[in-house]
């Protein structure tokens, strides 16, 4: 038996159980490293990139300790966007299969606050929410912490970032002092070591190695000497690779906008991801990328924290990061769960970054020619689907199987042709194949779903 085993763990059978229906039968690296450390109850700094596993580490470890038949608030978990708080929410619940009446509850911005009281009436085992509606409902007495034995900060560098350290310090003062602290980032600045002492109890240092190696996730250089060059450089490597899915990192807000108008003028099917959007637009923003309606993300790196998607093909970085950590962190969200990616590099030629990014990657960069300016009279690929909002959801009793029906019964389309869905409260999105936009149309607006007529439209086209 492999050390790396879950087997080897001394957790609850069925806990280990669930594991193995999972599929979860060997640990990734940061599991192996942080999980025998939280299972010992110590406080612990976890170092690791994207997709690494850590979800499970923290989730195995609060919900070895959990006493469901207390109903209690016990456990406390922090994200910096809704979009991971949903993530964690949903790999918590799978983790906690086997474990019967367990409530786990995400309280989130963005969200209607009524709802969220009613539900802290009922009662909740774990909390998973961002730290800003946290902070809201502990100021109107809705949420109470008194019970909590363990914290857990997910992607702290990122809430710092996004100026969450008041809220922080406001939500761990409500929380007792005898607690386990669980501390999860990608990187590791000054600020992040400045809150462990303050919030940690002598925390056990845990670092994964960030590096990527090329047979999983290709990395390409490229020098470009100015805006116009770079806007070029991005449309030749666009159009060379022809990637159905590819996120472009920005460092600033204005530069998404700049780069996706430009885009779109050009002919590719692009949206701007940043801080400035509205929950609502961020909401469908991510639906239309995930279901393959959009092929390119243009986002800043808070914007995008969170971001899950199952099949990135490719991420450009439009400029070289201020940190190291962050390069490594932005192509580790392709060539994810066995699959390969590409990341597309441009650069000014700066000695300084690139020296450091080298030294940090430790290897040589090299800087490859860009393609051929023949390219730019190729036409530009489409988003294979379109994304269709039905007026109807969670609260109207809506399921995808009902959608899926009524898009395939008599006179409708294919099952192929129906792609990703997407349930909300009251609303829901599908995403259906290009070609099949009319009947789907048609179909939706003569019939019924689930015996009622809800109001069908086409999303950004």
């Amino acid at each position: 038996m492999s050390q790396t085993d879950f087997s080897t763990l001394n957790m609850q059978p069925d806990l280990l159980k669930n594991l193995a229906s999972l599929g979860y039968d060997q640990m990734t690296p940061i599991q192996a490293e942080s999980l025998p450390l939280i299972l010992d109850g110590k406080d612990v700094i976890a170092q690791g990139k994207t997709g690494s596993g850590k979800t499970a580490a923290f989730g195995l470890g609060l919900l070895e300790k959990l006493d469901v038949d207390r109903l209690q608030v016990q456990s406390l978990v922090l994200c910096p966007t809704r979009e991971l708080a949903d993530q964690v929410t949903k790999e918590i619940r799978r983790l906690a299969r086997s474990i019967a009446n367990i409530k786990v509850l995400t309280l989130c911005g963005g969200m209607p606050f009524g709802p969220q009281v009613g539900s802290l009436e009922y009662g909740a085992h774990i909390i998973v929410g961002t730290p800003g509606r946290i902070e809201d409902h502990l100021s109107r007495g809705t949420l109470k912490l008194d019970h909590v034995n363990t914290l857990v900060l997910d992607e702290a560098d990122r809430m710092l970032d996004m100026g969450f350290q008041a809220s922080l310090d406001a939500i761990v003062n409500q929380i007792p002092k005898w607690r386990q602290t669980l501390l999860f980032s990608a990187t590791f600045p000054d600020q992040i070591k400045a809150i462990s002492k303050r919030i940690m109890l002598k925390p056990v240092v845990v670092e994964v190695e960030a590096r990527h190696d090329n047979a999983t996730i290709s990395q390409h250089f490229y020098k470009v000497v100015d805006q116009k060059q770079c806007l070029t450089a991005l449309r030749l490597l666009l159009l060379q690779y022809r990637p159905d899915s590819t996120v472009v990192f920005c460092n600033t807000k204005v530069e998404t906008l700049e780069i996706t108008d430009e885009l779109v003028r050009s002919g590719f099917s692009a949206l701007a991801l940043n801080g400035d959007l509205e929950q609502w637009d961020r909401d469908q923003t991510m639906v239309r990328f995930a279901n393959k309606s959009i092929s390119i993300l243009v986002a800043t790196d808070v914007a995008a924290r969170g971001l899950d998607i199952d099949a990135l093909d490719a991420v450009v970085n439009y400029q070289l990061p201020h940190e190291p950590e962050t390069y490594v962190h932005r192509i580790g969200r392709t060539g994810r769960a066995g699959s390969t990616g590409m990341a597309f590099t441009l650069h000014n030629g700066s000695e300084y970054k690139l020296t450091m990014l080298a030294d940090y990657l430790e290897t040589k960069i090299d800087s490859e020619a860009l393609p051929p300016l023949s390219l730019l009279e190729k036409p530009v690929m489409q988003a294979p689907m379109a994304t269709l909002q039905i007026g109807g959801g969670k609260k109207q009793k809506v399921r995808p199987g009902d959608i899926l029906g009524a898009l395939t019964g008599e006179g409708g389309i294919t099952g192929k042709q129906v792609g990703k869905i997407h349930i909300m409260d009251n609303w829901a999105y599908v995403a259906v194949s290009r070609d099949a936009v009319k009947t789907v149309l048609k179909k939706l607006g003569d019939g019924q779903l689930k015996g009622r007529t809800f109001r069908v439209r086409l999303i950004g086209e």
